[in-house]
């Protein structure tokens, strides 16, 4: 069974994330969703908010979620993954997405990065961009799952 993780803030999920995990499905046999949190950081949702968004946005029995506070490589380790799927917004995600898969590479070369790139319909989502077109009024129900869109209201 191949296992990959698929690791990020989640601060909220979109839609945009929610494509690229429904995608990485057709290539992996279990996808670990492991929101990431920086206790350092203050998000709009505490990491068991936006854990639970996730599980209700989700109904799939190949797909797991977790929360984590390290090094994303060493939990991909313990829990037997091979992979760490990434999405790829524009040629501006790149530069730091490969400083990032070159650093996890550094750890332990055995854990691959995949990227899959973001569907051109959904491309400008990011969660930053839901909050603040929410926070002015913008209607971004059709950007974010259900389970989102109700905690943001």
């Amino acid at each position: 069974m191949t296992v990959a993780i698929y690791p990020g803030s989640f601060d909220p999920i979109t839609n945009g994330h929610l494509d690229v995990l429904k995608r990485s499905l057709k290539i992996f046999d279990k996808v670990i969703v492991l929101v990431a949190y920086n206790p350092s950081k203050q998000g709009r949702f505490t990491p068991e908010e936006r854990k639970q968004m996730i599980e209700e946005a989700i109904d799939d029995p190949r797909v797991e979620v977790d929360t984590y506070d390290g090094l994303t490589v060493e939990y991909a380790k313990k829990h037997g993954a091979t992979h760490l799927i990434r999405g790829l917004r524009a040629v501006t995600d790149f530069d730091y997405e490969f400083q990032l898969a070159t650093a996890n590479d550094y750890i332990d070369n055995s854990i691959d990065t995949v990227f899959l790139m973001s569907k051109s319909d959904k491309s400008f989502i990011n969660s930053s961009m839901i909050i603040e077109l929410h926070n002015q009024g913008v209607d971004v129900s059709s950007l974010v799952p259900p389970s989102v869109y109700k905690r943001l209201k």
